[in-house]
Parts: structure tokens; C-alpha cells; sequence
């Protein structure tokens, strides 16, 4: 018991507390660390995951996330409803409702008048996937991608659902999907992070929800976790360049200054935040080189640009944001998340949406082909949706020519492409309404579990305890992949 009294001896209150909230599984990782950072930082290698992950041969080992805050209209790109031509500025069913809940932005409506959708639909592929007009080039590549148009989730507005999609609760304070990625498999790129996000441009209207960066927070898992945002402007990641007077020679006296008195504080506490603070800065140094390398698109062919269309010139597009999203899946960034804002529709969706499909549909497509000629798509996972649907009744002024949509929580449509998923099909169904799921449920943490498991992980199993809690993403309840779009 002699070093256990030493130790307590050379602890600060402040370190005890925490260490004593933390428990004896954060005692074993910091003896863990302590040992694989004593060698020189200078020549660190891919920082490896937990033992046994991924639990199974993975199909994926990287993923893209194209996130559209502010949840699309999935009857109006995605979820054809041929029937509501019927029903216009009818009111919808109180047995299609079922009294379900309302924002309070519709909830003092006297009525719930029904917008059809304003755009034509065609069918595309092998399996003849109806795509909205909107979405000429998601038509072409119907068959490389896996439509599920029965997503569901219990969030209702934009803050809470987006929460929970990217963390697993609706609460602040959770570990973000990227963050439990890097924690269980680790990093595969030395110079690097192993998560990075990034938010374009949009032309949708101006005002937009906030994103918050808890959406890429690693929460109770260690800092080093966290998504690094990459930036349009200025330095791609701030304070990435030297300040005026010093150089790279400096700076590594510098940091081999601070590495020692961080080993330092690290041998007395045992603390893991203080090694990854020592990785943070190691890391911050090699992508002094490695992220100018990475944002620079000079030798990028023509016809490479002219495939993602006319605004991947333009620093922080959509288009040019997907194909540095490529360029990392490239050089083996673990998960990368694109959030592209501006699909909160309440109104004027005539001119609102077809902006945003703009924005969205050639860059999208380009990216799932430039990953296939590439021979990566096969183990490189792409998701696209949002974080709820829209309603099929109309919010304020209905017309023939426009309409706006409020949240609507009960359906909404996803896609996913790449490693791990069956390509062409469209799974589950709405009701004609696209109000309720008619067939084929799947939970947003079905979802999660789903891309979980092209990467090799059995969602069940990836857990970190917290708070006297075995936390993990998809929550407590059972929960499943969707076996139905996997190969």
C-alpha cells in the first residue's frame, strides 16, 4: 500500500477529486499513456484503439458524413408521393396525426392544410428509385447509393435532434459519433487528426441554425478525441501558423521545453488530459506542413474539378468542402463530417430548396464517383441526411407554386453509399402522407449502430464508464444495425 500512500501524498485535491470520480479504468489508460508518450513525441506513430476494435473484419475504414443541418424535405427530394396532388389544401387526418406533437410554430394553426410537392419525380436505377428533379445527379448514381426512407426520432426541434443524432442524447455533455470512432480504432494518419469537420457555405436563406462544436465534442472521453473544425478562411485550422519571430526550429525547442514539464506533471498525476494536451501539440506541429499540403488544390486534374462542379474553386463550398473530404479519406482521416446549414424551410421552399439541392446534389455525386474510380469507395462509408423530416402539411401561406414545411420527427430519409452497403436499393416506406413509417422502422440509433458496424464495431460493446454509467452511443435500449442495406 506504500506507493498508493506516496502517490495520494503528491496529489492535489483538485487531482484527487477527479481521479477518484474517474476511477480505476482511467488509472490503468493513464499508466497506459504515460508509457506510450515517454518515447519521443516528435515521431509518433498513428495512435492505435482499443484492444479487440474493431470487434469484427470491418467493410469501411473511414467514413464521410454529409450532414444537412436543418432537416431536408424528404417528400419534395427523396420520398415520392404521388397521391397528395389529391389532397391539396385538404386537411391532414387527425387518424394520419394521431395526435402526435407539434412545434409551437404550427400547434396554434387552425388548420393543417396539405402541400403536395411542387416537383416532378423520376425513377432512376435498376430499382427504380423515384428522385425529385431537384436531384438530377443523385438520379445518376441511384445505383450506388442506399436510400432508407424510414428514419425516425423522438427530437422535435433543431438543437435537441441534432444533438442526439450526432451524440446519442438529446443533452449536451455526450461523446460525438467521431469521437467514440477515434477512440475505439484509433487514428490512421500521423500528421493528421483522426476526425475533422467542416461547415460550407450555403444559398439557402441566410439566417440558420447554430451548430454548436459539442455536435464534434469528444465529451467524456479524452480530449484528443474532439473533431478539429477546418476552416475556409484564414489559417485552415486557427493558430496552426507560427506567430511573427518564430520559426519551425523554435517552435520544436519550444514544445520539447513544454513536452518535459508535461511528462513531468503526467509521471506525478497520472492525468490522461495532460497526454493528450501532449498529442494535441505534437499533432498541431506535424499539420503545420500537412494541412497546407492538404488544402491546396493546385494539383488537382481538371477534369477532377470540373466533375464537382463550378463552386469547388471557392474556398468553403459545399463542393469544395467534398472534395477535401475526399483528399482526407485519401490520406487516411479516420471520419470526416461536413455539415452544410440552411434547410430549416418554414417557408418559401420555391426558392429556398432548389438552392440548396444546387449546393448539394453535383458534389455529392461527384464525390461518391471520384472514391469509386479511386478503387476507396469500397471501404470508405459515405452518409447523407439530416437530423429530422419535414411536415407534408403547410406552414403559413399555401399556393400551387409555394409552401413552407415545420419539423417533422415521425419520417425522414437518409442515404448511405460505400464499404459495408448494399448499393441501388431503397429501403423502408411512409405512409402516403410521409407522416408515420409504414414499413421497415429505423431508430436514429439504428442508424448509428448501422455505420458503427461497417467499420467493424458491435455498438453494444463500445462503452466507457462515466459517471457510474457503461456509456455508449446508441443508448441503453436494444437496438440494431440494419442488416436489410448491408452486404
Amino acid at each position: 500500500m506504500e506507493p498508493v500512500r506516496e502517490y495520494l501524498l503528491g496529489t492535489t485535491r483538485r487531482h484527487f477529486f477527479r481521479q477518484g470520480a474517474l476511477g480505476l479504468g482511467s488509472a490503468a489508460l493513464s499508466s497506459l499513456l504515460s508509457s506510450a508518450t515517454s518515447a519521443n513525441s516528435a515521431t509518433a506513430l498513428p495512435s492505435i484503439g482499443l484492444p479487440g476494435v474493431p470487434h469484427f473484419a470491418p467493410k469501411a475504414k473511414r467514413a464521410i458524413y454529409l450532414f444537412m443541418a436543418g432537416a431536408p424535405s424528404q417528400m419534395d427530394m427523396l420520398d415520392y408521393k404521388p397521391t397528395m396532388h389529391l389532397w391539396y389544401d385538404k386537411d391532414l387526418p387527425e387518424s394520419v396525426r394521431k395526435g402526435q406533437r407539434l412545434t409551437t410554430m404550427t400547434s396554434e394553426q387552425t388548420r393543417f392544410p396539405i402541400a403536395p410537392s411542387k416537383y416532378n419525380f423520376q425513377q432512376y436505377g435498376q430499382h427504380g428509385a423515384w428522385v425529385s428533379e431537384l436531384l438530377p445527379f443523385h438520379g445518376r448514381m441511384a445505383d450506388d447509393i442506399a436510400i432508407v426512407k424510414s428514419i425516425y426520432t423522438e427530437a422535435i426541434n433543431h438543437d435537441p435532434a441534432i444533438t442526439y443524432i450526432c451524440t446519442g442524447n438529446q443533452l449536451p455533455g455526450r461523446a460525438s459519433l467521431g469521437a467514440w470512432l477515434s477512440y475505439g480504432l484509433g487514428s490512421m494518419n500521423e500528421n493528421l487528426p483522426s476526425f475533422v469537420v467542416m461547415t460550407s457555405s450555403w444559398t439557402g436563406p441566410v439566417e440558420a441554425q447554430a451548430l454548436y462544436n459539442r455536435l464534434w465534442g469528444s465529451g467524456f472521453l479524452a480530449s484528443k478525441h474532439q473533431g478539429v473544425a477546418l476552416r475556409s478562411q484564414g489559417d485552415p485550422v486557427l493558430f496552426l501558423s507560427n506567430p511573427p519571430g518564430i520559426d519551425a526550429s523554435t517552435r520544436r525547442r519550444m514544445l520539447d521545453s513544454l513536452g518535459r514539464l508535461n511528462h513531468e506533471t503526467l509521471d506525478q498525476y497520472g492525468d490522461p488530459e495532460t497526454a493528450a494536451r501532449i498529442t494535441q501539440y505534437e499533432m498541431a506541429f506535424r499539420m503545420q506542413s500537412s494541412v497546407p499540403d492538404l488544402v491546396d488544390l493546385s494539383n488537382e486534374p481538371q477534369h477532377i474539378l470540373d466533375m464537382y462542379g463550378p463552386d469547388v474553386q471557392k474556398p468553403g463550398t459545399f463542393a469544395a468542402s467534398c472534395l477535401l473530404a475526399r483528399r482526407m479519406a485519401e490520406r487516411d482521416v479516420r471520419f470526416v463530417q461536413l455539415f452544410h446549414r440552411g434547410w430549416d424551410q418554414h417557408k418559401n421552399i420555391a426558392v429556398d430548396l432548389p438552392n440548396q439541392c444546387r449546393d448539394i446534389d453535383q458534389p455529392c455525386w461527384a464525390l461518391i464517383q471520384d472514391l469509386k474510380q479511386r478503387g476507396m469507395l469500397d471501404d470508405t462509408l459515405v452518409i447523407w441526411g439530416g437530423e429530422f423530416g419535414r411536415t407534408i402539411y403547410c406552414q403559413g401561406e399555401l399556393t400551387h407554386e409555394n409552401y413552407g414545411r415545420d419539423h417533422h420527427p415521425r419520417c425522414f430519409t437518409v442515404w448511405l453509399a460505400g464499404g459495408g452497403i448494399k448499393p441501388g436499393i431503397v429501403y423502408g416506406e411512409t405512409d402516403e402522407f410521409s407522416y408515420n413509417v409504414a414499413d421497415c422502422p429505423v431508430h436514429i440509433h439504428d442508424l448509428n449502430a448501422t455505420i458503427l458496424h461497417c467499420l467493424g464495431i458491435d455498438h453494444r460493446r463500445l462503452t466507457y464508464r462515466s459517471q457510474g454509467l457503461d456509456m455508449r452511443l446508441t443508448g441503453v435500449e436494444e437496438q440494431h444495425p440494419v442488416h436489410a442495406i448491408l452486404v
